[in-house]
């Protein structure tokens, strides 16, 4: 029988299958051996029904290059902390004109990579991902951090440190602008404290990613285009006891009953192993009972 398929659906099948690949991979895979730019380019395929990424991929080259062009005229043991960081501006924001998307902060594509680099705009996050991948391939120190509310990133060169804000134009924040950031993404009373300056591994910055998706599509109230989210989420970082329960939880709301309690069951086993609180547990556990008696 003749396939019903359009080439592009097709393609954009195979693609996606390639994704959820490699996102089962990563899931395998220590923090440090995660390639950050290509693992968000997977979970843009399956948010987005991309087709082929090489595209995407190569841009992600010439970044890195025109980077290493601004500084070509340098000896690499002589650069400064400014003179790397104006390298990066150069090519990310004059360049190639990222920037924040303040008009339109909760379009989904501000979250989805592919769509990001499409568009020039994106959330701090999806930008941190593309000055970290520019800043790591010249052999750089640059981390995110766990900053509340507003994702940050921070570059160590010769001794030297600075955060930097790539949804505000890669801008430099002092200890003051930091304060009032606090303020503004966490309330009047919130203030700094050391923990936000503590770097956060690849998996948990690309976890950080997908949860836009998922947050945007529940305000949107697509359930089933959050539990998409939450799939992939699960395919890179099995081991997310709370994702678990929010998987559970969807299917559950979609009707997927077989689905619901395959999840909360692994969040019972997972959950008990990770100290969760035995109220969680117990709720888990009814709801199991109560989806079992639906089956029925």
């Amino acid at each position: 029988m003749t396939s019903q398929l359009s080439p592009n659906r097709g393609r954009a099948g195979k693609g996606q299958a390639q994704a959820r690949a490699l996102l089962r991979a990563v899931g395998q895979m220590r923090d440090e051996d995660i390639d950050l730019a290509e693992t968000a380019l997977a979970l843009a395929a399956l948010s987005g029904g991309e087709g082929a990424l090489s595209s995407y991929r190569r841009h992600l080259t010439t970044l890195s290059t025109a980077v290493a062009a601004q500084l070509a005229i340098r000896p690499r043991e002589t650069l400064t902390l400014g003179q790397c960081l104006d390298a990066l501006r150069g090519v990310l924001v004059d360049r190639m004109g990222y920037e924040g998307d303040s008009a339109t902060y909760e379009d989904p594509q501000n979250a989805n990579l592919a769509r990001v680099i499409d568009r020039r705009r994106g959330l701090p996050v999806a930008l941190g991902i593309l000055y970290i991948h520019a800043a790591r391939a010249q052999g750089w120190t640059m981390v995110g951090l766990n900053f509340p509310g507003h994702f940050l990133i921070r570059l160590e060169h010769g001794g030297e440190r600075a955060i930097i804000d790539p949804f505000g134009g890669g801008r430099v924040l002092s200890v003051v602008d930091l304060r009032d950031l606090i303020k503004q993404t966490s309330g009047t009373a919130a203030e700094l404290e050391p923990d936000h300056y503590a770097p956060v591994g690849n998996r948990d910055i690309l976890l950080r990613l997908h949860n836009n998706v998922k947050l945007l599509h529940m305000r949107g109230e697509r359930p089933d285009l959050a539990a998409e989210a939450v799939e992939a989420m699960l395919l890179m970082a099995p081991g997310q006891v709370p994702l678990w329960r929010e998987s559970g939880l969807l299917q559950a709301q979609l009707g997927h009953i077989a689905a619901a309690i395959a999840a909360f069951e692994t969040f019972l086993e997972l959950g008990a192993r990770a100290g969760t609180s035995a109220q969680l547990l117990d709720q888990a556990a009814t709801l199991v009972q109560h989806l079992r008696n639906r089956l029925n």
